[in-house]
């Protein structure tokens, strides 16, 4: 025989276990938020970063020829200097490569960011990596 007044123990703890999925769903989203809002911001930081590297070593011209009235170039040994340079004081690593027709800088910047709350769930830090390029502009 069915009873027809179940027990009003009956579903005792199942919302226990909702909360608790939905609790641990709702920290991994804020940690995506608040993580992914850092690695942004980490990227936007080594993009600025490359570019004003690139200027500086943009500036690093090869003297000699551009007083001789040749064309502009940039000094290339000259250059990676000025962009390491600029780097090594905003305490980052990155590579400075010169156009084989020696006009143009390209840098590349890898930041790392160590993650605020997806540490829980194993990701300690990621990397970004920004990319700017400067080329010489003569007339």
């Amino acid at each position: 025989m069915m009873d027809r007044f179940p027990s009003p123990h009956r579903d005792d703890g199942r919302i226990s276990v909702f909360l608790a999925i939905a609790f641990l769903a709702s920290i991994v989203l804020t940690g995506l938020a608040v993580d992914g809002g850092g690695q942004l911001r980490a990227l936007s930081r080594a993009n600025n970063l490359a570019a004003e590297a690139a200027r500086a070593a943009g500036q690093a011209i090869d003297i000699p020829e551009a007083i001789s009235g040749h064309d502009t170039l940039v000094d290339a040994q000259r250059a990676r200097l000025a962009a390491e340079a600029y780097l090594a004081a905003a305490d980052v690593t990155g590579q400075a490569t010169i156009a084989d027709d020696r006009r143009g800088v390209t840098v590349t910047v890898t930041i790392a960011y160590d993650t605020r709350m997806l540490g829980v769930i194993g990701i300690s830090q990621t990397t970004v990596t920004g990319r700017a390029t400067a080329r010489l502009v003569t007339g």
